[in-house]
């Protein structure tokens, strides 16, 4: 474990809790936490986790935008439910994307490309819903989380497993308060 990299994970906490609060200050953080984390994940070959950190840079700045003017009237963003259509259009761009990643990867040398192509593509629809504030992407972040506690500690990354695992509290923390926001602004 570097210093580096648990400086990394602490404004990945940061940013989370402050997403879960609705906090905009969340997205500068997040720019500061994805951009660490390209540096780690190439270091440690794991090119899908790496190359999702710069669309992760991308939607930050969209999400900071939309958290701020993407409401009503260029009003702040309110939290809203994923409607069917659009979620079985978001499962399927995240299915067909873990798939096509999957085929990229493994002619790679990446180190774990079925995982890793499936932390890119769910992770990319959560980040995009999230910027939205669509309420379920609480529980997606709650499935990437318990999957990927395991995974980096296997890895022996231990500042990121530890940061995951304060993800998997801080996303159920994210579910209630979004929630409680919902019915709040109903």
């Amino acid at each position: 474990m570097n210093a580096f990299e648990l400086v990394a994970a602490a404004f990945g906490i940061v940013s989370v809790f402050l997403s879960t609060r609705q906090n905009v200050l969340s997205w500068p953080t997040s720019l500061v936490n994805v951009t660490m984390y390209t540096m780690i994940f190439l270091e440690q070959r794991l090119y899908g986790l790496m190359a999702i950190q710069v669309f992760f840079a991308a939607v930050s700045i969209y999400g900071w935008y939309e958290w701020l003017f993407g409401g009503e009237a260029k009003t702040e963003l309110k939290v809203s439910r994923t409607g069917s259509r659009l979620g079985a259009a978001l499962l399927s761009i995240g299915l067909l994307g873990w798939l096509a990643l999957y085929l990229v990867l493994r002619a790679t040398n990446d180190s774990a490309p079925l995982i890793d192509a499936f932390f890119f593509a769910v992770s990319l629809v959560a980040q995009w819903m999230m910027a939205r504030k669509l309420l379920e992407c609480w529980p997606i972040w709650i499935s990437i989380n318990c999957i990927s506690v395991p995974f980096f500690l296997l890895r022996h990354n231990y500042a990121t497993a530890g940061q995951y695992a304060v993800f998997l509290v801080l996303a159920v923390m994210g579910w209630r308060h979004w929630k409680a926001s919902l019915v709040a602004s109903s």
